[in-house]
């Protein structure tokens, strides 16, 4: 009968595929994207924003819809200014500069938590109000009957997205591409013909707009038309999202990754901007208006092929159905940045360090279940509402493009006489700079009393519970460095410890002796006040010591080769430490260590390697012990070791954890 244990492995090989290999030479050929793929990925995400962003801003013109044409301009330029200038954040940092790592690194640490919280929010947003857009756009086909299972289809949707992300990035890319082309052919045709099919009305348009501009004037004034342009315009303010995602999603580029990422910024701005202005011009040529139960691009597709008859059902059907796969394929942008922006913050100890841990497909795989959930449930209590996501969504964006357009700024400025054309990278940065302000400025203010507030509450309370995370590991860490500053330099004066139990000649090795086994991680105060207690608990009892180590793949090391082969040399120095420490006393000692993106798992491995060498084995590991064991520091700090030592136990090897306890005025 087949064990538990392996059902599940069986299972999870079924659904999320077989594990990689980090030793593959053509590991990143194979998980890494071009920019094609890419575009389909991550620059899916702005061109998903058709479906719902020109539809908001029409929308919010009321009467006065012909004004959409210069909401149409400004949103047109404002995705050319900042895809530019995030194509200079992109040659900046070539390994990856999402808002996080830039505000970070280019303004201050603190300032780069709050870009990175608000990208964090920003993306379970990404995620629920594409795929509930999506659902609105397919069930635009169906009669309204069946709308009261559209909810449940949304909630499925976010069900399968979390799968096909924790079997990996590519392969919940690639097999979107073909619907992706469609999507692209369809709005590309639906869009040209409507120009084309009222070329000789373009004056008819101009003269309409003028008329109306002066009606709008003479109704409200210059100001309050102004107002209606700016109000229009931020309600639309959804289409730009997707744009910092690719100098976000460099680390999952092919090589030369800048040159990719650079392409794929090309082929979003030039895609988007088309799509943009091209629906607001076809909604303002057919006098389209709203329905309900329909979305505005359906109507405008319906009353286009209306005359087409079953090619023109057909047709509609196919453009829906590919808006929809498109509005999925954007949620991808929440899965694939959102959990590395959550890593990155992890591995700065902004949330829990688990989080920057990779699963055996190389992915963030606690980071994809914690957006899936958090988006989940965002359907739930929006019921799936895109009009009520439209109002959450885009605000803080607008604060990640506005800290990262800062951080730029300031950082041409302070290179000024190192770089030649600091000045024309100051203004482009610059203009960038001031759009992004003005947009935040206008978004935070028109979407507040409609209950943007609801999102700037949310993104607060994460700020905050990420500086209480932070400040819980800072004090972890002072104690840590205590411990290290302690034991670390009488290592080399503790030679009278060993010998004050025996000192066994280590020439006289017999595998078969007993033997301790010490998990470390890192040579370090811990690992060296766990080995001490080893021998002074257990005195005159182990004459071999073999110490182990698993160095853990997260999303900071996964980014090529070079880094995975500097994670492995600093593992082999590590344990290579210990050995020469003991060897320098007489005893028998000898290190193994591997790489592995679990350390479970890993640490497994290496214990049956050690019990064909060495039989009559006990093995050991440290846990730290806090004066006040509560949910928060098991959260935050891992109970590896108790996980480690259960999967021994079921194998029948021996286990000790040797506690060492922290609390606030003393290390013992």
């Amino acid at each position: 009968m087949q064990s538990h244990g392996s059902l599940l492995s069986n299972l999870k090989k079924i659904f999320l595929g077989k594990s990689r290999d980090l030793h593959d030479p053509s590991l990143f050929q194979h998980v890494t994207l071009t920019a094609f793929l890419a575009w389909v990925g991550l620059g899916a995400d702005g061109l998903s924003s058709s479906a719902y962003g020109p539809e908001e801003a029409f929308l919010a013109l009321g009467s006065h819809q012909f004004l959409s044409v210069f909401v149409a301009l400004a949103t047109g330029i404002t995705v050319i200014v900042i895809s530019y200038s995030y194509s200079q954040i992109i040659e900046l940092f070539p390994s990856g500069g999402g808002g996080y790592l830039v505000a970070s690194k280019l303004l201050s640490p603190k300032v780069g938590m709050v870009s990175g919280c608000a990208l964090l929010i920003d993306y379970v947003l990404t995620i629920t109000i594409s795929v509930a857009s999506g659902a609105d756009a397919l069930f635009s086909f169906f009669p309204q009957s069946f709308l009261d299972y559209k909810l449940y289809f949304a909630i499925f949707g976010v069900f399968v997205l979390i799968v096909m992300n924790l079997r990996g990035v590519k392969e919940s890319v690639v097999p979107l591409v073909p619907l992706f082309l469609i999507f692209i052919a369809t709005h590309v045709f639906i869009i040209l013909y409507a120009l084309i099919s009222h070329l000789f009305n373009f004056s008819e348009l101009a003269s309409t707009t003028i008329n109306d501009m002066n009606r709008s004037a003479s109704e409200v004034g210059i100001l309050g038309m102004l107002f209606m342009i700016v109000r229009a315009y931020t309600m639309g303010a959804g289409t730009f999202t997707g744009i910092e995602a690719v100098s976000n999603g460099v680390p999952i580029l092919r090589e030369p990754k800048v040159h990719t990422a650079k392409k794929t910024m090309l082929f979003m701005a030039v895609s988007l901007t088309f799509m943009v202005i091209g629906l607001l011009l076809s909604y303002l040529l057919f006098n389209v208006q709203h329905q309900p139960g329909k979305t505005l691009n359906a109507v405008l597709y319906g009353v286009i092929a209306n005359d087409w008859g079953t090619f023109g059902t057909i047709f509609l059907f196919i453009i829906l159905f590919s808006e929809a796969v498109i509005l999925f394929v954007a949620a991808q942008a929440g899965f694939m940045d959102g959990p590395r922006v959550l890593a990155n913050m992890a591995a700065d100890r902004w949330f829990p360090t688990r989080f920057s841990i990779l699963s055996d497909r190389l992915v963030t795989q606690n980071g994809v279940l914690l957006m899936g959930i958090a988006a989940l449930v965002t359907m739930i209590l929006t019921k799936g509402s895109v009009r009520l996501l439209v109002v959450l969504y885009s605000i803080n964006v607008f604060v990640t493009f506005f800290l990262s357009q800062l951080g730029m700024v300031k950082h041409w400025w302070e290179v000024r006489k190192e770089v030649k054309v600091w000045l024309r990278k100051l203004l482009i940065n610059g203009v960038g700079l001031g759009l992004t302000t003005l947009i935040l400025v206008s978004v935070v203010i028109i979407k507040f009393f409609e209950g943007g507030w609801i999102t700037l509450i949310i993104t607060g309370s994460l700020i905050a519970l990420a500086v209480l995370i932070r400040k819980h590991y800072e004090d972890a860490h002072k104690h840590l460095k205590e411990l290290d500053d302690t034991i670390l330099p009488a290592v080399t004066s503790s030679i009278e410890l060993l010998h004050a139990s025996s000192t066994p000649n280590s020439e006289n090795f017999n595998p078969n002796d007993k033997t301790a086994v010490v998990f470390v991680n890192g040579f370090n105060g811990l690992g060296i006040h766990t080995l001490l207690s080893v021998i002074k608990t257990f005195p005159d009892t182990f004459k071999n010591f073999v110490f182990a180590q698993v160095g853990v793949v997260d999303a900071g090391f996964f980014k090529g080769s070079a880094e995975l082969g500097a994670l492995e040399t600093k593992i082999k120095d590590d344990v290579n430490n210990y050995v020469n420490f003991l060897e320098k006393n007489g005893y028998h000692a000898k290190g193994y260590y591997s790489i592995d993106t679990e350390v479970v798992d890993g640490s497994v491995n290496l214990s049956e390697l050690i019990m064909k060498n060495y039989p009559n084995v006990v093995f050991f590991g440290g846990q730290l012990v806090f004066d006040r064991e509560t949910f928060f520091t098991k959260l935050l700090h891992n109970q590896i070791v108790f996980a480690v030592q259960r999967r021994l136990y079921h194998k029948g090897y021996p286990f000790v954890i040797l506690p060492i306890r922290i609390n606030l005025n003393e290390i013992e």
